[in-house]
């Protein structure tokens, strides 16, 4: 009589069963760490809040070299950007207008994808990839190697003399840089749409683009474009001082911190353009 085999054990059953809820736990790390990054922001209202005219002497300084870093020593960069945007995207989006009889439209067409969507968002990455990526190095370093506690022992207080400049320094940053970047567009923008035959006046130009925008327009720009400069500035400080990390723990708290800012502006982006819409 032959003997039956044993019947086959299903070891795949646990790694299926891990591999279904891995989905969960990825959605509940995600979750976590957003309900940190939220208290973490609000940490930092409170305590700009609480101590907005504690050591003005060292703040004003500290707020003022963080604007100059984010904001000024970027803007030859933003200078040549804005004269390849003005070439590539204005002015032959003038000129094609112009050609296809749809020029009545440009000023529509300027305000809705330019000024609100591609500047914002075109300065917010730049900032983040020129100033943020090495704001997190420098940040992260320091909290690998015990600075922060230092500061600590001595009484000074790391979110008020470390995170509050810096969102300030790289909300003021994108704001301004984004103005900067629509004015030197614009302007090389008409100069090759008048080069190729564009017939209306620099008057004119500036006149319908200012005519296609909203009352709400220019309000709703400022609070978009600061959104933006904080929140990257409220992400950079948390990925590099929120928990305690090693010197090879930085490099992969930087990738991080460049994924959540793009999805967050992103999401900022989308919440405006929902306003936009229902307005």
């Amino acid at each position: 009589m032959e003997a039956t085999p044993p019947p086959l054990k299903n070891t795949g059953s646990k790694e299926d069963s891990d591999g279904g809820l891995g989905w969960l736990e990825a959605l509940l790390g995600e979750w976590r760490s957003l309900t940190r990054l939220g208290a973490f922001i609000l940490i930092t209202l409170a305590t700009a809040a609480r101590r907005h005219r504690d050591n003005s002497e060292v703040m004003r300084p500290q707020v003022l070299g963080e604007i100059h870093r984010c904001g000024v020593r970027l803007l030859p960069i933003i200078s040549f950007l804005g004269v390849i945007l003005g070439v590539v995207f204005v002015g032959q989006t003038v000129s094609l207008m112009e050609q296809f009889g749809a020029g009545n439209f440009t000023g529509t067409f300027i305000v809705t994808v330019f000024l609100r969507e591609m500047v914002p968002m075109i300065a917010g990455l730049l900032v983040l990839a020129r100033v943020g990526t090495a704001s997190v190095v420098e940040l992260g370093t320091a909290r690998a190697l015990g600075e922060v506690e230092a500061l600590e022992a001595l009484g000074i207080d790391p979110i008020h003399y470390l995170v509050v400049p810096r969102v300030i320094g790289f909300a003021v940053a994108v704001v301004s840089l984004s103005a900067y970047l629509i004015l030197i567009s614009l302007g090389s923008g008409y100069l090759f749409a008048y080069a190729r035959g564009l017939k209306a006046s620099p008057i004119e130009f500036f006149t319908q683009i200012a005519g296609a925008m909203s009352a709400l327009d220019f309000p709703l720009w400022v609070l978009k474009t600061l959104l933006f400069g904080a929140l990257t500035g409220w992400v950079i400080c948390y990925q590099g001082l929120a928990r305690a990390m090693t010197l090879e723990e930085v490099g992969p708290a930087t990738t991080r911190t460049v994924a959540v800012c793009v999805v967050g502006c992103l999401m900022i982006d989308a919440l405006f353009i929902t306003v936009y819409l229902l307005l």
